[in-house]
C-alpha cells in the first residue's frame, strides 16, 4: 500500500512515516517544511537537534534500504499539491499538514487568519484532488479532541444520538472549541464529512489527544533520526514540557487550578492508531471519527506524577501554579469515549513510571539546549 504522509517533517508525521515505511508501505513524505521556520521566527529551538529532512531520509535509507519519496511544497498551491499527488499516487492520505498549536493560533490576528487559511484551504485543496482524480484514495486526517470542549456530558466518538420533540436523529457532536487552532480542526471536521457525504468520499477523522514522548522505535535507532520535542510555551504539551521543566531545576508551570482533564497518548500509540486506521478504511461515502487517546488525567495530575518520577531520580522537582493564559473551565467534568480503536486492535502504553523515567533521562540528555527565557507562557487569550 502506498501511503503518502503530509506533514511528514513534524513531530507526529515524523514517527508515522517511519513506523509505516518500517512496516512495509510504500511511503512519501510531503510538507513545506515551515515548522522549523516558525521556530527560527519565534526564536525558538526543539530540545533534541534535528538533522535537515534530506540527511534524515538519507540516514533512514543507509539504515534500512527502504527509500522514502520527498515532496517540498505547500499544499495550499493547489498545482503543486495535484502535481506530487499524481507522481506518487497514494492509496490513502495520512494528513497531518497544519498549524497544530493554540497559543500560536492565539498570538495575534496574523497567526490566527494564517492558521485558518493554512488549515482550512490545504485540507479542501486535498478533498477536491480526491474527488477530481483519486476518489478511491482514503484520507486519514488528524482532528483534535480539543474539538470537543469540555461539555457537561459524556464525548462520544464523532456522533450522538438526540431526542427531541419526540423525535430522535444521530448528529455530529457538538463542538466547543477553544482557540483559533481548534475552530480550524472543527472547519475541517464539516468540510471533509461534508465531501464524504456529497462526492462519496472516505476519510477517517482521528481526534488525537495530548501526545507525550519521543522515541519510537524507528526514531530511536540513529541520533539522526531522533523527533522533534517542544518546551517551550507556544509548541510544547503539557507532559513533555513538564519532564523538561524538570530537567533543568524548574518549577512545573501548572495552569490556574490544574483540574483542566484531557486524553492523553503514547507517540509509539499515535503511530499504532495510524497504521490501524490505513489497514481499516472507512466505506465509500462515509466520514468516520475515532477518538485517539488512552487514558485521561488533569493538568495537575501529570505535575505529581512527573513530581514523583523526578523525586524517585533523586531531582528536586518544584511545582507552581501560574496565572492561566487560556481561557478554558480549570475543574469541570470530563468522560470521553474511545473505543473503536481499540476495537481494532490497539494495544496501548499506558503512562508508567518507565517512561516518565525514560522521558526525563532524555530530558536530563539535552538539556543544555534549553533556553529558559521560553519556558513560561506568554501567549495571552485575553488580550
Amino acid at each position: 500500500m502506498k501511503v503518502l504522509v503530509i506533514g511528514g517533517d513534524g513531530y507526529c508525521g515524523w514517527a508515522t512515516a517511519l513506523h509505516l515505511a518500517n512496516k512495509g508501505y510504500e511511503v512519501g513524505i510531503l510538507d513545506n517544511l515551515i515548522r522549523r521556520h516558525w521556530d527560527a521566527k519565534l526564536g525558538v529551538d526543539t530540545l533534541t537537534p534535528i538533522a535537515p529532512i534530506h540527511q534524515r531520509l538519507q540516514r533512514w535509507k543507509d539504515l534500512t534500504g527502504k527509500a522514502i519519496a520527498l515532496y517540498v511544497g505547500d499544499i495550499n498551491n493547489y498545482d503543486f499539491l495535484i502535481q506530487s499527488l499524481r507522481d506518487f499516487g497514494p492509496d490513502s492520505i495520512v494528513h497531518f499538514g497544519e498549524q497544530r498549536s493554540a497559543p500560536y493560533s492565539m498570538i495575534d490576528r496574523e497567526h490566527a487568519v494564517m492558521t485558518q487559511t493554512n488549515n482550512v484551504v490545504g485540507t479542501l485543496n486535498i478533498l477536491f484532488a480526491m474527488r477530481d482524480e483519486f476518489p478511491d484514495c482514503h484520507l486519514v486526517k488528524l482532528g483534535t479532541m480539543g474539538e470537543y470542549g469540555t461539555p457537561n456530558i459524556d464525548i462520544e466518538e464523532g456522533y450522538i444520538e438526540i431526542e427531541h420533540n419526540g423525535r430522535k436523529d444521530t448528529l455530529p457532536y457538538p463542538k466547543q472549541p477553544g482557540s483559533f487552532y481548534h475552530l480550524s480542526k472543527v472547519h475541517d471536521s464539516h468540510n471533509i464529512h461534508f465531501a464524504c457525504k456529497i462526492w462519496g468520499l472516505r476519510a477517517t477523522d482521528l481526534n488525537q489527544g495530548i501526545v507525550y514522548g519521543v522515541l519510537t522505535e524507528e526514531t530511536g535507532m540513529d541520533e539522526l533520526l531522533v523527533n522533534r520535542l517542544d518546551y517551550d510555551g507556544v509548541f510544547g504539551t503539557a507532559l513533555n514540557r513538564f519532564c523538561i521543566q524538570a530537567a533543568i531545576g524548574h518549577p512545573l508551570t501548572v495552569y490556574g487550578k490544574g483540574g483542566q482533564t484531557r486524553g492523553l497518548l503514547d507517540i509509539r500509540d499515535t503511530v499504532r492508531c495510524i497504521e490501524i486506521a490505513v489497514n481499516n478504511p472507512a466505506e465509500p461515502g462515509n466520514f468516520r471519527v475515532f477518538n485517539q487517546f488512552t487514558e485521561l488525567f488533569s493538568v495537575g495530575d501529570l505535575a505529581m506524577m512527573v513530581k514523583k518520577a523526578g523525586t524517585a531520580m533523586g531531582i528536586n522537582v518544584e511545582i507552581d501554579h501560574v496565572a492561566n493564559p487560556r481561557v478554558e473551565l480549570e475543574e469541570h467534568y470530563f468522560n470521553a469515549k474511545n473505543t473503536k480503536l481499540l476495537d481494532l486492535g490497539l494495544q496501548p502504553h499506558f503512562l508508567s513510571d518507565s517512561l516518565l523515567d525514560s522521558l526525563l533521562n532524555f530530558a536530563v540528555k539535552y538539556k543544555h539546549r534549553v533556553d529558559h527565557n521560553e519556558i513560561l507562557p506568554k501567549v495571552s487569550w485575553r488580550r
